[in-house]
């Protein structure tokens, strides 16, 4: 299959609104550019590193970037006209400039080019105490007492190495009991719903705008031999989609949602409905400026918070019902 690669171009300040927007449109798998974090990493004397190669040195002075992927059929070239009237509206919102110009560049790539090429920097790697994740590709020994998550998320996001998705799974690893409901909204590649079924969830419900992404859930459900009757995957939009509220229930021990924070706040008055009285929710895909802006609307909506964890300026948020006791060991 032919795909189109479409590269935006904005501002660190119009990354996350900009990403927002993609998630919004059902596009989950994209990639960040980000030449201040670049440029930081490469002055950093501190750093533990010996080379970088001159290919990589130009990232340093690029303009930032967020690049994505969508299929060269009628449903995604539908997609690429609904994507230049998000961006022309977000530019129309963005009366101060700060998002940048907001424009983009497109190319033609083959799915083997951008499926296959990045396959050789995900590597096995340990994560909380009870898990480890490994592609799906590669053989990997690990101690007994790790359950060990085979994913590949081909184009959807999720391989478990972005600080927002090794955060929610720190975060699971300590706080999901054995037999509990799990709901994993904006699932994308599943790596959420598979460690939910590794650490020992009744049933797990995986939901995502993209029909892609639930494609590809289901796929690593079936690599991780999980079993159908532990799961179901539903396609569609939480926010818009009423009948599929209905079908995705409530009295959930657990939700996942590692999205943006655009689309949490919009979330945030659905979640205690979905939660049972003891449940909790994990929130992740939050840039650490608008931290806050979640935790008050999360507040607002009757949940409390009962931990955070950062990393490489992100934030995850472990938020429950107020019936549910305080969480202390999780902070």
């Amino acid at each position: 299959m032919q795909w189109r690669e479409i590269e935006i171009f904005t501002t660190k300040e119009g990354i996350e609104p900009l990403t927002g927007c993609l998630e919004l449109l059902g596009i989950n798998g994209f990639q960040i550019s980000d030449s201040e974090e670049f440029r930081a990493f490469t002055e950093d004397k501190s750093a533990n590193w010996d080379y970088i190669d001159d290919s990589l040195l130009g990232l340093k002075d690029k303009e930032n970037s967020v690049t994505c992927y969508i299929a060269m059929n009628e449903q995604g070239m539908l997609l690429i006209e609904d994507l230049k009237r998000e961006l022309a509206a977000l530019k129309e919102r963005d009366t101060e400039g700060r998002f940048g110009r907001l424009e983009f560049e497109e190319k033609t790539v083959s799915e083997e080019d951008w499926e296959n090429n990045w396959k050789q920097y995900f590597k096995p790697f340990t994560v909380g105490d009870r898990l480890a994740v490994s592609p799906s590709w590669e053989s990997f020994e690990t101690d007994s007492d790790r359950a060990v998550i085979y994913i590949d998320p081909e184009s959807s996001f999720g391989t478990g190495q972005h600080d927002t998705t090794k955060m929610c799974l720190e975060m699971l690893d300590s706080t999901l009991c054995r037999g509990e409901r799990v709901l994993d909204l904006g699932c994308g590649s599943g790596i959420l719903s598979v460690a939910a079924a590794k650490l020992g969830a009744d049933y797990i419900t995986s939901v995502d705008i993209d029909e892609n992404a639930v494609r590809i859930a289901k796929q690593n459900y079936e690599k991780n031999h999980v079993s159908e009757y532990q799961y179901r995957t539903l396609v569609g939009n939480i926010l818009e989609d009423e009948e599929l509220r209905a079908e995705i229930g409530g009295e959930y021990d657990l939700i996942c949602a590692n999205i943006v924070s655009d689309v949490l706040i919009a979330m945030s008055g659905l979640f205690a409905q979905l939660l049972s009285e003891r449940g909790r929710l994990i929130v992740s895909g939050i840039i650490e400026e608008r931290a806050f802006e979640v935790h008050d609307a999360l507040k607002a909506a009757g949940l409390i918070s009962c931990g955070v964890r950062k990393s490489g300026g992100w934030v995850t948020g472990l938020f429950t019902t107020p019936k549910h006791p305080y969480l202390s060991q999780n902070q």
